[in-house]
């Protein structure tokens, strides 16, 4: 493993204020990316969290609950949201650090399609004005939008960090302003203790309720429909029976993802845990990650999966962040459409009947990992926040 790099000398201690609405770990990938950065950073700097929810405690981090009076429809909490961090922190902060969509921020860190993205990508001509008609006749469109027009205004200072290089030319398209102040700060991970010995393994299964013996394949993700869990059942349906699924997520979708699993006569294969406040167990548990999703700028799962040694199949880059910086059959099976049942089905089973295959891609999935431990993307997140700080103070 390699050794991390020793912090370098502090120019001078930040008071940084850090905006996530869910400040959780079992939130999701860009709330686990948040929650990381503040445990690194806290060390070096005075950490101020300013959050609606809030499960999460550090020494010397402090947490400001931001109230939440109405939570839908959530383009209105997303104003207040916006309005009441802006307030608490206009003054009195050298940097305002923001996940989410708000004005209010030096430092903007982008972990989704933008808006404008979404609604105009390909459109041309009459569907262009079409389109244009809804937004105007939609006080939730506007509201996304005219915060994120703001969220990406060039100011002094302004830095704009977005979680994948696939991700750059996006933004660069849908807010070309922002171009100068884009940097990439991807996710990172913290190593586990490797291998993962056959004792931590059937600990880990028996923890989480999951078969001591057979292949366990994992699938993590909130969002089951954009993650393309449904494809990952039918898949399963076509493998041999010995092969179980474990899924980690928002349990608010496991009831209809249930029946699909109930429909494909699944029964007791699919083990739908819920979301965890520690993944890690479930890593352990593991023998493979499987990641057919439609869209993530990163898929930091992906990442912590490899760092446990995990083979992972995931989408291709045209679907997925960090694909883009994977290599096909040496740390990684990249799916060329997730959407294909059949094509998962043969990629697991080509996975599943290949030991050497399944060694040599865990070999090169710990490899990978190890060139992004946190340690070593706060340092770049650290030098944003002073180069934000100097060019705010710079002469006009």
């Amino acid at each position: 493993m390699s050794q991390p790099t020793p912090m370098a000398a502090l120019p001078r201690k930040l008071r940084i204020a850090v905006f996530n609405r869910t400040f959780s770990p079992t939130g999701g990938g860009a709330e686990r990316y948040s929650i990381a950065l503040v445990e690194q950073l806290s060390a070096r700097h005075e950490v101020h969290v300013f959050a609606q929810e809030i499960d999460h405690q550090w020494p010397g981090v402090s947490y400001h609950k931001v109230s939440a009076p109405l939570r839908k429809p959530r383009w209105i909490n997303q104003l207040w949201f916006a309005t009441a961090s802006w307030w608490a922190t206009r003054s009195g902060f050298d940097i305002v650090h923001s996940h989410e969509n708000t004005w209010h921020g030096e430092v903007q860190t982008v972990h989704v399609l933008p808006v404008k993205h979404s609604l105009f990508q390909g459109r041309r001509g009459v569907r262009r004005v079409l389109r244009w008609i809804k937004v105007v006749t939609s006080p939730r469109l506007l509201a996304y939008l005219g915060l994120e027009r703001a969220r990406y205004a060039p100011q002094p200072g302004r830095q704009v960090v977005v979680t994948s290089e696939s991700l750059r030319p996006i933004m660069e398209a849908a807010y070309p302003a922002s171009r100068a102040a884009l940097s990439v700060v991807t996710p990172g991970i913290t190593m586990p203790q490797l291998p993962i010995s056959a004792s931590r393994k059937s600990q880990a299964r028996a923890r989480l309720g999951l078969p001591a013996t057979g292949t366990c394949l994992l699938f993590v993700g909130n969002d089951y429909r954009k993650k393309g869990l449904e494809g990952l059942l039918r898949a399963l349906a076509q493998l041999p029976g010995e092969v179980v699924l474990a899924v980690v997520g928002n349990a608010a979708h496991i009831a209809e993802f249930r029946a699909i699993a109930d429909t494909l006569k699944l029964g007791a294969r699919v083990a739908f845990l819920g979301a965890l406040k520690d993944v890690g167990p479930a890593y352990e548990a593991a023998d493979a990650l499987v990641h057919p999703t439609f869209e993530d700028t990163f898929a930091m799962v992906v990442l912590e999966a490899m760092a446990h040694g995990l083979p992972v199949v995931v989408s291709g880059p045209r679907y997925c962040g960090i694909a883009g910086l994977l290599a096909q059959g040496a740390n990684a099976l990249l799916l060329d459409d997730p959407r294909d049942a059949g094509e998962l089905a043969r990629v697991l089973g080509d996975l599943l009947g290949q030991p050497a295959l399944r060694e040599s891609l865990s070999r090169g999935a710990v490899a990978f990992a190890e060139r992004y431990q946190w340690r070593e993307i706060a340092l770049q997140q650290e030098a944003l926040y002073f180069s934000a700080v100097a060019a705010k103070s710079a002469p006009r």
